[in-house]
């Protein structure tokens, strides 16, 4: 009897790891994987652009494996917000820069699929670069309904550069300057708020993190090569970096998919 009391224990607490009180089952938090891309062409044409092939590839994962894209915006909300649920299987996409090809290229896969994404751009090659977007293409970009516009600094510094050519003083001042211009340029070219930043090459650190919050930002991302979760820190957000080198099977291993191989040459 006392065997049979104590094995009907046990598995009472075993069902209480599945099932909450009301009989439904728990699942686990998600993990959300954000991608950041750059540039998008039907050749591979440097090592920071993805061939539309392999991008059309990479959807098809996302749909086959039962991915669903939600908004940048939606995954901060979840971020700050413990009543706040995301579906199964979340994924974010980004793109950093405001490269021309956003729009001649990945605009119409946006408007044909009808997923979300967020740029993060640098204004001041924005209509003066001869790769960049201009500010027409923006606004054109915004009005989708589908696409977020978002802070990439002002001119893309290189931060670590930046540190060494110049006194603490006037390096706090310079960061202030790369992320309030940036945001007040955007804002009044798209008419949206700007409280969202990826940092330029990936380098964030403690002092660079505590300026972004001092300026207003909610969220900064990075290029830590991880899923996000509830434990990420909000301003500095780990996002996956985007290479044409990651086809069908080497993007579902990314994503974690069980029974894909690595990308040749890749650590396990």
């Amino acid at each position: 009897m006392c065997a049979k009391f104590t094995l009907c224990v046990v598995l009472a607490c075993l069902c209480g790891l599945a099932w909450g009180a009301d009989g439904a089952a728990q699942s686990a938090e998600p993990h959300v994987a954000i991608l950041v891309y750059h540039r998008f062409s039907d050749t591979a044409d440097d090592s920071m652009t993805v061939r539309m092939h392999t991008f059309e590839s990479q959807l098809r994962v996302l749909h086959e494996r039962g991915y669903q894209i939600v908004p940048l915006r939606e995954v901060v909300d979840w971020l700050r917000d413990p009543n706040v649920t995301l579906p199964p299987k979340p994924v974010v996409i980004t793109v950093d820069d405001g490269h021309r090809s956003v729009f001649e290229k990945l605009l119409p896969i946006v408007l044909r699929e009808r997923f979300p994404i967020t740029l993060f751009i640098y204004p001041s090659a924005i209509s003066n670069a001869s790769y960049a977007l201009t500010w027409e293409q923006l606004r054109t970009l915004k009005q989708t309904g589908l696409i977020d516009i978002q802070s990439h600094t002002y001119w893309h510094p290189n931060f670590k550069v930046e540190r060494r050519q110049r006194t603490p003083a006037d390096f706090q001042q310079f960061v202030r300057a790369q992320l309030d211009h940036s945001r007040r340029r955007l804002e009044a070219q798209t008419g949206a708020p700007v409280d969202m930043l990826a940092w330029p090459f990936g380098i964030y650190d403690d002092e660079l993190i505590a300026l972004a919050a001092d300026e207003h930002y909610v969220a900064a991302f990075t290029l830590d090569a991880r899923k996000a979760d509830r434990h990420s820190r909000l301003l500095a957000l780990p996002r996956f970096l985007m290479i044409d080198a990651y086809g069908a099977n080497a993007f579902a291993h990314l994503l974690g998919e069980p029974n894909t191989p690595p990308m040749p040459g890749n650590p396990q």
